[in-house]
């Protein structure tokens, strides 16, 4: 099928809708994969009607990322690139949960009660100690951000993984539809985590490209440009993910530092 031209879902693809996809169009051609469903020996809470994802078989160039980023508003699917491996993805070691869970957490409400449970680290959060300060303002974009999530899609597919199909409205709410639950020893349901970059997807032109057993990759259309939007930005992903720190420069100035200007936020939990 030439790139574009439109028709209806795939059989295996309409599964991962609610409502079979209906209304949904698609436009692309795929490489061999298949539908992953939970193993309910993993995740024993929760009883599933559907499977979590589509996955490939192989490592996928970047091009079909940006090609299927592209279809999203007319497919509803939302491409993420897959840490290569067979934990967690294709033995279905995942826990999805209903993405409406989403909207009844908030960033700000997330920073504000991880903040004080870890001021027992032993991390330099000056110059705001123990005080939360609050979320960052937005940043100004430099590009759109199709295009720096495209440009960081290439990026990423470096590494050779294999290609994600969540069912979607937007990137974030991947994270919960596919199960991931890679924020080790910090916050592993998902759920307020995905509040979170939901938040920057509006403040800063997040995109989620890539994850991992214990990996997340955005790309940043709207980065913090001065040193203190950094660390305020810095503290947001403190309480996001505390092994940026403790993993890392260990003050919170050292890490805004890192942070200015750059297009790519990249966390790992440990």
């Amino acid at each position: 099928m030439a790139d574009h031209e439109l028709q209806q879902l795939p059989l295996d693809l309409e599964l991962l809708f609610g409502d079979g996809g209906d209304g949904r169009a698609f436009g692309v051609d795929l490489p061999s994969g298949s539908l992953v469903w939970p193993d309910p020996e993993y995740d024993t809470l929760r009883t599933h009607h559907r499977p979590s994802f589509w996955l490939s078989d192989a490592p996928v160039q970047a091009g079909l990322w940006a090609l299927l980023r592209s279809e999203h508003q007319r497919s509803g699917l939302w491409p993420v690139l897959l840490e290569d491996g067979v934990q967690p993805w294709s033995a279905g070691q995942i826990a999805p949960d209903s993405v409406t869970e989403i909207g009844h957490y908030t960033a700000a409400g997330f920073m504000a009660e991880t903040w004080g449970d870890l001021t027992n680290r032993e991390v330099d959060l000056a110059p705001f100690g123990d005080d939360c300060p609050g979320l960052a303002e937005p940043g100004e974009a430099v590009a759109h951000p199709d295009v720096v999530a495209d440009w960081y899609a290439g990026v990423v597919a470096e590494r050779r993984t294999p290609l994600g199909l969540a069912a979607v409205d937007r990137g974030a709410d991947a994270l919960v539809a596919i199960g991931w639950q890679g924020a080790l020893h910090h916050n592993e349901w998902t759920v307020p985590l995905a509040a979170v970059v939901r938040s920057w997807e509006e403040r800063f032109g997040a995109r989620v490209v890539g994850l991992g057993f214990n990996t997340l990759d955005l790309s940043i259309a709207a980065p913090p440009a001065t040193l203190d939007h950094a660390l305020r930005v810095a503290a947001e992903h403190w309480t996001f993910c505390p092994d940026s720190l403790l993993q890392g420069p260990g003050t919170l100035v050292d890490y805004a530092e890192e942070i200015v200007g750059q297009n790519a936020w990249s966390f790992w939990w440990d």
